[in-house]
């Protein structure tokens, strides 16, 4: 359990929001890609790892009040399409926050906040969130 326990934390992508870079037209994405949807072929082994700053503005959000029973707790809750600084736009909830508060155009910046656990003494599973800036 200790060694897939230490892979998971140590995954490059697990504490990181990341993305990929286009080595031809030096475009970014997220989630990664094998090939540059602009670039096509020319893309082909040139597609690098990208830590994305977390930092973008509200384009466009909504509060959910009608929630699946695992999010009963967290009711409501903010969701929000994110234009990253870095040029891609990212789908993801709102936290520490008042729903009057959000505001398209608003700032905002990624954290990583537990997601899930398994069980009792299972694996913890962590994912990102985003804070208004």
């Amino acid at each position: 359990m200790g060694e897939v326990s230490r892979f998971w934390r140590e995954s490059v992508h697990r504490y990181r929001l990341m993305g990929n870079q286009c080595g031809n037209c030096k475009r970014i994405f997220f989630p990664p890609r094998d090939v540059c949807p602009i670039c096509h072929r020319e893309s082909i082994g040139k597609m690098k790892d990208y830590t994305l700053s977390g930092n973008g503005t509200i384009e466009s959000f909504s509060v959910v009040h009608d929630v699946p029973p695992a999010f009963t707790r967290q009711r409501p809750y903010i969701i929000a399409i994110i234009r990253l600084d870095d040029g891609p736009s990212v789908t993801g909830q709102i936290v520490d926050s008042d729903p009057g508060e959000v505001e398209m155009g608003k700032r905002v910046t990624s954290v990583f906040r537990r997601v899930a656990q398994e069980g009792e003494s299972g694996i913890i599973e962590y994912g990102y969130k985003f804070v208004l800036a």
